[in-house]
């Protein structure tokens, strides 16, 4: 399954707002938001690199480490902590008696190229699992869907070289971005899948976006059961990563 190579609907605005970058053709921007996030990414114990366990590889007393590379719908903007879908996957399988050590490596308004600068720094981590949540950021910004494909592709690779296993989680774009570019965003993600030979969560805000209930008064941002609701589009194929880990 692993380890080789073969071969929304609604506003854009709203869309835009929700994952903290700037409409297509403008710059990118960082907000005091996102530099907040970033210097949280690095100064965080979670982040200090481990020393007893190596990829692949767990022991009983430490469980398996899983890492969510993604932008603020990974870090659960405007939420606690212990909100966000990556800490309610943890506690959900906690409560299973299924413990797991989840990093929180969201980073509000990033794009795959910030998540292939960083994803060496994470990989000291010697996560087990790393799910990978990015791309969106560049679809909306309208940068080329090829740059995209090229930056997962090399995140991927550094995943497997350092013997961790990757989840691989897609993002769907506004329709008014243009038919033909939506279509060649939205294929990276199936593609990438069937390449690596990876399990592919084809759209991690399948029932909440849009859902006025799911998301925060301002009608933008995921609530807490919206990022239950994430938690729930994620979590069965968590499940399966972590059981191919046991029988390894």
């Amino acid at each position: 399954m692993y380890g080789s190579k073969v071969a929304c609907s609604g506003s854009l605005v709203v869309v835009l707002t929700l994952l903290g970058c700037d409409p297509p053709g403008g710059q990118p921007s960082q907000t005091g938001e996102q530099k907040s996030a970033e210097q949280s990414a690095v100064a965080s114990p979670a982040f200090e690199p481990a020393s007893a366990s190596s990829p692949g590889s767990t022991t009983t007393d430490q469980p398996p480490r899983v890492v969510f590379l993604g932008d603020s719908l990974t870090a659960g903007l405007g939420l606690p902590e212990h909100a966000a879908f990556p800490q309610r996957i943890e506690q959900e399988l906690s409560e299973r008696g299924v413990e797991i050590k989840v990093i929180n490596a969201g980073v509000s308004g990033d794009t795959s190229a910030g998540g292939l600068s960083r994803i060496d720094w994470i990989l000291r981590q010697q996560p087990d699992i790393v799910v990978v949540c990015l791309g969106a950021n560049d679809g909306l910004r309208g940068l080329s869907s090829a740059m995209t494909r090229r930056n997962l592709n090399a995140i991927l690779d550094k995943i497997l070289e350092a013997r961790a296993l990757p989840v691989l989680l897609g993002m769907k774009l506004p329709p008014n971005l243009g038919p033909e570019y939506v279509t060649r965003f939205e294929s990276i993600y199936p593609t990438l899948a069937i390449e690596f030979q990876i399990p592919l969560v084809p759209f991690l805000l399948e029932g909440v976006a849009g859902v006025a209930s799911l998301n925060l008064p301002d009608g933008i941002h995921p609530n807490a059961a919206g990022h239950r609701r994430l938690a729930a589009n994620v979590l069965p194929t968590i499940k399966k990563v972590l059981d191919k880990l046991d029988s390894e």
